[in-house]
């Protein structure tokens, strides 16, 4: 009888020190969910109207600018062009969509950049993913209309090159975070 008494706590004991366990890993994930959704929202509102805003602005309207830019150069061969290949139309009609939306977003960060704040209106959000990826799409098109082999090399280029910013910029603000936490 004593034996069993004896298994019986020790299995108790474990199934106690597997509940804390237990408890002690939720409260923890807990915690780091708390923290990480605290560190997105600080980014948020730095983005929105903290110190980097203004730098977010400049480049924004870099990149409309840009994108314009090169949309009109490459529009132009094909206005006088008798007649269109697919990729040339995708390139035509996704530039037709980029330009006046990367023009209304450069209206927009002019009028960000006079009140010193971004807007978080859900419209422009929109408008900057459409008309971004528009200009995106037009390019590889017209990349694509040339050879196949300049619009995947674009494509490809283009994803990695987004990936080096965002891997760029995480890393930078996160030690900037870092060196922040230390000062």
């Amino acid at each position: 009888m004593k034996g069993v008494a004896v298994s019986d706590d020790s299995a108790q004991e474990h199934a106690s020190v597997a509940e804390e366990a237990r408890r002690t890993a939720k409260e923890r994930a807990k915690s780091e969910q708390e923290r990480a959704s605290a560190d997105a929202e600080r980014m948020k509102a730095e983005m929105l109207n903290g110190p980097m805003s203004q730098e977010v602005l400049r480049q924004l309207g870099l990149i409309y600018g840009g994108l314009i830019l090169i949309g009109v150069y490459m529009v132009q061969p094909f206005l006088t062009a008798s007649s269109l290949d697919a990729s040339a139309t995708i390139s035509i009609v996704a530039f037709a969509v980029a330009i006046p939306f990367l023009a209304a977003l450069v209206m927009v960060n002019r009028q960000e950049a006079f009140r010193g704040r971004r807007t978080p209106s859900v419209t422009v959000t929109v408008a900057q993913v459409v008309g971004q990826a528009a200009a995106f799409v037009g390019i590889v098109a017209g990349f694509w209309h040339i050879t196949s082999i300049a619009g995947v090399t674009f494509l490809v280029a283009g994803l990695v090159a987004a990936l080096i910013h965002s891997a760029g910029f995480w890393r930078l603000e996160s030690t900037q975070e870092a060196s922040e936490d230390r000062g």
